[in-house]
């Protein structure tokens, strides 16, 4: 599955997650494995299309240590970036700016989700 990350690094940040509750890659069923990275390469290409960034940021924290906010459950982050993005109000200012409302983020992206055929 595809869902906005609710407190995004930058707009279009979404993570992919597996339908299946599981923790660590190694989790992954060989039947599974293909399909989560094919949906990490589509989500990829969806924010490309959709909001034209530089380039990107695609990973997970896999432990709590690693920075997981939700150790428990596998995801990877997809995070949009633009030349010149970064700025210092989470440093100093303890807060995150956000330019755009996660309903238009959502609006942008779904027209290239509802392209993708359905997993099987």
């Amino acid at each position: 599955m595809v869902i906005l990350n609710r407190y995004p690094y930058s707009p279009g940040h979404i993570m992919v997650i597996p339908r299946r509750h599981i923790k660590d890659l190694s989790e992954l069923s060989s039947c599974e494995l293909p399909d989560f990275f094919e949906l990490v390469r589509a989500s990829v290409n969806a924010l490309r299309k959709a909001l034209k960034p530089h380039g990107f940021n695609v990973g997970a924290n896999l432990g709590k240590v690693a920075g997981a906010g939700e150790e428990n459950h596998l995801h990877f982050h997809i995070v949009p970036r633009w030349n010149g993005d970064s700025n210092f109000m989470p440093v100093i200012g303890k807060t995150t700016v956000i330019s755009e409302y996660l309903e238009d983020t959502y609006k942008r992206l779904l027209p290239y989700f509802q392209k993708r055929p359905a997993s099987k």
